[in-house]
């Protein structure tokens, strides 16, 4: 919620449901049962198991794509690229993973990583407009794997579809745990962030189009606007729903 100080009215600014598992103090490799709760009643317990299964078909489509690779794209030539194309805007982040990341058993709190992946994704987002932008929602973030103390986590970023007034951006986390226990690098972390463009005085804007070049950018801007359009009908179901009551 927010404030303006000034009248006392107060509104709405972010809204979320996060899914967190219990791990074993003595094996953080070993997922614990949740203790069932009380519930106040009969509809909030449906309410929740219907989120449930919709978490984990958004986990599943996710997983599915953890084969896909961003290569990381640190000091490009932008000026070789035309704008308004993936690979224009495609951006990368590298980041050591220290104490102040971690939680007390030397694990990345998930509130980094997705500040991180934020930040990722405003850029891209930024280079494709040349505007002011920010962050409207953020889908289906999985946290794959855990990441450990000491890793090097590449975040990368590629713009996958764009609508009239949002664009939406693939983020992935790929760790690099080399310092105590070294093997390959792998998916950590993967979302997809809608943003949107903004004037200076805050109004929205027209998202130039994207150009896609390759059978899978095409492939992936398809993908996004069937998420698009489906989150489109699933946010005027819950206005109408909430006008009904």
């Amino acid at each position: 919620m927010s404030e303006n100080i000034l009248t006392g009215a107060k509104k709405v600014t972010n809204k979320a449901t996060l899914w967190y598992v219990p791990l074993s103090l003595k094996n953080v490799n070993k997922v614990l049962e949740v203790p069932p709760i009380q519930y106040a009643r009969k509809e909030q317990e449906d309410e929740g198991k219907k989120r449930y299964e919709e978490q984990k078909l958004d986990r599943l489509e996710t997983k599915q794509r953890n084969g896909d690779v961003i290569f990381p794209v640190i000091n490009p030539d932008r000026q070789t690229k035309e704008p308004h194309t993936v690979s224009y805007s495609q951006s990368s982040l590298i980041h050591l993973v220290g104490p102040s990341d971690c939680t007390l058993l030397g694990f990345v709190h998930g509130g980094v990583t997705m500040k991180l992946m934020d930040e990722v994704a405003g850029i891209v987002a930024a280079r494709h407009c040349k505007t002011n932008i920010v962050t409207a929602s953020v889908d289906a973030i999985n946290f794959h794997e855990k990441i450990k103390k000491g890793s090097v986590i590449t975040i990368s970023g590629r713009m996958t579809f764009t609508s009239n007034k949002s664009m939406e951006i693939e983020v992935f986390v790929d760790a690099d745990p080399f310092v105590d226990e070294p093997r390959e690098r792998y998916r950590a972390v993967s979302a997809f962030f809608t943003y949107v463009s903004l004037s200076k005085e805050g109004k929205p804007l027209p998202v130039p189009q994207l150009l896609t070049e390759t059978e899978d950018e095409k492939r992936r801007f398809e993908e996004g606007k069937g998420r698009y359009l489906q989150t489109k009908a699933k946010r005027q179901a819950q206005m109408q729903q909430a006008a009904q009551q």
